[in-house]
């Protein structure tokens, strides 16, 4: 095991087909996730040894959290500790594979006759199958996971529960979908699976995603796919087989890295009126950041230099990075129409608006003349937003930043709905 001597190991918790988990002593709450060279399907009928598996596995799982973490998914992962092992959260398995297809393939076709291959879902099928190896996990139904009434680490697993865990299951879909389209590969269908923290006790994106966790399908093309099934659909396990089994699995974690990396640059330029705005401007930026959208500052006034504010615009424009301009100008708002009249960029005005003139300085934002296209959104946080949904149609990090936010202020309202019925009651 590489590099588990700086690590104080304890016992062995769990073991399955690919992976071992260990206690950490001296990090309680923690564990190591260790990989194996072993691949298997059909619920290890077929198994084999592939030497350099786990580094490959281990690699990817590392690369895919770290996606989901940075994008605002929680999840067990901590941290990669070697090159075949990682730290996570101890967390007790919901003994459920919840799957999501974009694409019909694989035992759906068996399981719906009549569905051709390559039927595309949207929105994406969610199915989910409980984890009974000796009866080659049966697919279940919401209602008889809620009849289980499964208890994890001392959490009920209910309706809420439930849904938390669908909605989730769809936005991690589709935050990994997007990445992977940049790379111009079709992430057919994806198993995931979840824990309750011993530690925090809240649900969690848990175990692994790795090769045999998916079906990918390069340029959208099944027979270019990458992923585990090309070993499931092997007649025979040859030397030469397992090579290029082995060759699929290296590829997709060499491109697995750049899912991290942005497509393209991007950045938000705010413009004010006076400094007196900065504090308003602040705001912004820092909304901005939490999307990973770098912003610029800048003094202009439209009513008072207005060739000074068409420099500063053609500025920008000059270099071809994907700009959203916004406008922050109290009183009587020039900035926004003005900038909205010289420039095919996406303009917002958010003005500063002060308890008393607020009211009429407002309409100065909203009322334009024709042919204008500037929008206006109050709210600082509300104009990031608007910000990163404009940026993030070219770059996908900043989109998962988003998609991530989404569902985590849905779960935020659901745990806040669970709370309050409870308190009632």
């Amino acid at each position: 095991m590489q590099q588990s001597a700086q690590l104080k190991i304890g016992q062995k918790l769990n073991e399955g087909k690919t992976k071992q988990i260990f206690e950490l002593v001296d990090q309680p709450g923690l564990v190591l996730v260790q990989s194996k060279d072993q691949i298997t399907a059909g619920n290890a009928v077929r198994k084999d040894q592939m030497e350099g598996k786990a580094a490959i596995a281990n690699k990817t799982t590392s690369c895919v959290f770290q996606l989901l973490q940075e994008s605002g998914i929680k999840t067990a992962f901590v941290k990669q500790h070697s090159d075949t092992a990682f730290i996570a959260a101890h967390c007790e398995m919901i003994p459920i594979e919840w799957v999501c297809r974009r694409v019909a393939t694989g035992s759906f076709l068996k399981r719906n006759p009549g569905v051709k291959e390559g039927y595309r879902f949207s929105p994406l099928k969610m199915e989910m199958f409980f984890k009974d190896d000796a009866n080659n996990d049966p697919q279940w139904s919401e209602e008889q996971l809620l009849e289980a009434k499964l208890c994890v680490a001392g959490l009920t697993i209910g309706q809420c529960e439930v849904d938390i865990m669908s909605r989730s299951t769809v936005a991690i879909f589709e935050i990994v979908e997007k990445a992977w389209a940049t790379q111009n590969c079709t992430l057919v269908d994806m198993k995931i699976e979840f824990g309750v923290s011993v530690k925090s006790g809240e649900i969690v994106l848990a175990d692994v995603i790795d090769n045999d966790s998916w079906r990918l399908w390069p340029a959208g093309d099944r027979s270019q796919q990458k992923d585990k099934q090309v070993y499931r659909e092997l007649k025979e396990v040859t030397p030469e087989a397992m090579q290029m089994v082995k060759r699929n699995f290296e590829w997709v974690s060499e491109r697995v890295k750049l899912l991290l990396e942005p497509q393209a640059s991007s950045r938000v330029v705010l413009l004010m009126g006076s400094t007196s705005d900065v504090a308003h401007c602040e705001k912004i930026r820092k909304a901005c950041a939490s999307y990973g959208l770098p912003c610029v500052l800048r003094v202009t006034s439209a009513h008072k230099g207005p060739d000074e504010t068409l420099r500063i615009k053609a500025e920008y424009e000059g270099d071809g990075v994907p700009t959203v301009f916004v406008a922050v100008a109290g009183r009587s708002n020039g900035l926004g129409p003005v900038m909205s009249g010289n420039t095919a960029y996406p303009v917002i005005s958010c003005p500063p608006l002060t308890p008393d003139w607020g009211p009429q300085d407002v309409w100065s934002s909203l009322r334009m003349p024709s042919g204008l296209g500037c929008s206006t959104v109050l709210s600082p946080g509300a104009c990031a937003q608007f910000a990163a949904q404009i940026l993030g149609l070219r770059d996908h990090l900043v989109w998962c930043k988003l998609r991530a936010s989404m569902l985590n202020t849905w779960v935020s309202l659901k745990l806040a709905d669970k709370k309050l019925q409870s308190c009632s009651l």
